[in-house]
């Protein structure tokens, strides 16, 4: 499985934007995909993700600010990001792990995009 992600950028604080992670097939029934972040001297850490069988997760940091969704059709996964904050600089990363036990859990996961980096500037 290949991810591709896409968006990112700079962004003032309290702005938007969107990330997107197209898969090479048809992944979605079968597996878990997430968003995680690192930022500079941090470890890499959960962001968001929704399970293989529909559920979505959000870090408490980011809940009521950053959406995950995912389109089908598409092999799409999405991050709506609002809000913005400087302390949500970081590269962001796609993940994908097939049936995992627990979709929070970067040890989970299989697959990797190329992470994409996002700069709020206060």
């Amino acid at each position: 499985v290949q991810l591709v992600v896409s968006g990112g950028g700079l962004v003032q604080a309290g702005g938007s934007l969107i990330l997107s992670c197209t898969a090479s097939r048809q992944i979605f029934g079968s597996y878990s995909m997430g968003w995680f972040r690192q930022a500079p001297g941090k470890e890499r850490e959960f962001v968001a993700a929704v399970s293989w069988n529909g559920i979505p997760y959000s870090a408490d940091s980011v809940k009521g600010r950053f959406t995950i969704a995912r389109d089908n059709r598409k092999n799409t996964l999405y991050l709506q990001m609002d809000s913005l904050k400087p302390e949500d600089t970081a590269v962001y990363y796609c993940a994908a792990a097939w049936r995992a036990s627990d979709s929070t859990s970067e040890g989970e996961y299989d697959y990797w995009g190329q992470g994409t980096q996002v700069t709020v500037s206060s």
